[in-house]
Formats: structure tokens, C-alpha cells, sequence
């Protein structure tokens, strides 16, 4: 495995890296085209409508009252926000359950982060259930010392506070946190952080992730 990670332990060694942070959704599953579904279902049934760029923009990535405000278009109260964002959720978990697995190469990713002593948290916008269920689905739990989701902070991705609370539950300076995303808010997110970010390409092409400091399309090739 050593080998196989031989240019990330450099590039860890080179950005001074001591924790490793990452996003959930579309980062250690790709699962962003069933969330896209799910929307596209929900809307269906409220006579609305979204196309794919539409939801790349407005909703990945970002907390389920900021999603269901886009959605309705005015302010919600919470227990109205989430009343409709469960019954999104239900759907996504219904139709990504048979499909759900890991992005490429990400169990030995963790093995080797696990056998470098860094410290692991997730940081998400998701929300407990649909948390648990990729839990439920891939045993990865242990990898991680922390999760920190939307229930967690006041300000949803690109604002950086779900990745500085991250960093300071880890007791890491945000400097020396690495993260891994797909969404572009949450790249903005934890560069804004003053974080170093790897985009991975199971949203976005390459060419949008600019603002990353590497690109990778999975885990299994990593320079």
C-alpha cells in the first residue's frame, strides 16, 4: 500500500497536512445522479421542475433548508423545511439502496490515511439519516473520528464554518487540514477555510474545478 501512496505521503509531507477531512455526498459515494433523481421525482410531484445544471448549482452541496428554500422559492420554517426534505430523502434512499458503494479505491485510502495517524472526520451537508444510511450500507464508521453535519452549524457551504467547526473539534489548525469534495461550494467552502482541497470529478468535469489544488477522479490514482 506504501508504494501505491508513495506520491500522497510527499504531497501530505509537502502541505504539512494533519487531519484529512471529507465531504459525503458525491465524495466517498457517487451518488449526486441519484439525488438528482430523487429531486426530479419530488418536483414531479409538486408540479415543478429542475434540470441538471439547476441542481449542480443551487442544490449540491448545500444544507436541506437551503435546498428546500431554493426549491419553494421564500423562507421556511424549519420543521416545514425538513418536513419536505424528508420526503426527498426517503425517496433518494429508495432508489440509491440496490446502487450504493464506495468511490473507487476509497477503503484503501482510508487503510493507509488510518496507518499514517492522521485523524479522519466527515463533513457534510447531509443530514442523520441519510448519514446512516450510507453507514448502514458501507461500514466505514470506524475510519472516522467525527461527523459534522447540517445540524451542526448555522451557515451551509461555500461559507467555510462546517469545515473551521471541523477542524476545531479535530483540535487541527485549518492549515493542516486536507479535504476531499466533489461539490464547487464545498471546494469554495474549505479553501476559504484556508484548507488544501482534492476535487474529485464525480460531479463536475476537471476543467470546473479549478479553485481545487489537485483533481482526481477516484481514489485509486492520487499525484
Amino acid at each position: 500500500m506504501m508504494q501505491q501512496y508513495k506520491s500522497l505521503e510527499q504531497l501530505l509531507t509537502k502541505w504539512n497536512i494533519k487531519a484529512v477531512i471529507f465531504d459525503l455526498d458525491g465524495t466517498l459515494i457517487d451518488n449526486n445522479g441519484f439525488h438528482l433523481q430523487a429531486w426530479r421525482e419530488y418536483l414531479k410531484r409538486i408540479d415543478k421542475a429542475m434540470t441538471e445544471d439547476e441542481y449542480k448549482i443551487y442544490l449540491n452541496g448545500r444544507t436541506w433548508r437551503d435546498a428546500m428554500e431554493y426549491i419553494y422559492g421564500r423562507k421556511l420554517p424549519d420543521d416545514e423545511a425538513m418536513k419536505y426534505y424528508l420526503e426527498k430523502a426517503s425517496i433518494y434512499r429508495e432508489i440509491y439502496a440496490p446502487f450504493i458503494k464506495p468511490v473507487a479505491g476509497l477503503i484503501n485510502l482510508l487503510d493507509f490515511f488510518q496507518s499514517q495517524d492522521l485523524p479522519m472526520a466527515i463533513a457534510t451537508s447531509g443530514i442523520d439519516i441519510n448519514i446512516d444510511f450510507m453507514f448502514e450500507h458501507i461500514p466505514i464508521r470506524k475510519y472516522f473520528k467525527l461527523v459534522v453535519n447540517a445540524s451542526h452549524i448555522v451557515k451551509g457551504k461555500p461559507d467555510p464554518e462546517i469545515y473551521l467547526k471541523t477542524a476545531s473539534l479535530l483540535g487541527v489548525e485549518p492549515e493542516h487540514c486536507l479535504v476531499f469534495e466533489d461539490a464547487l461550494v464545498g471546494i469554495h467552502a474549505a479553501k476559504a477555510a484556508k484548507m488544501k482541497v482534492m476535487g474529485i470529478t464525480t460531479t463536475h468535469p476537471a476543467s470546473d474545478l479549478t479553485e481545487a489544488d489537485r483533481v482526481i477522479a477516484d481514489y485509486n490514482i492520487i499525484a
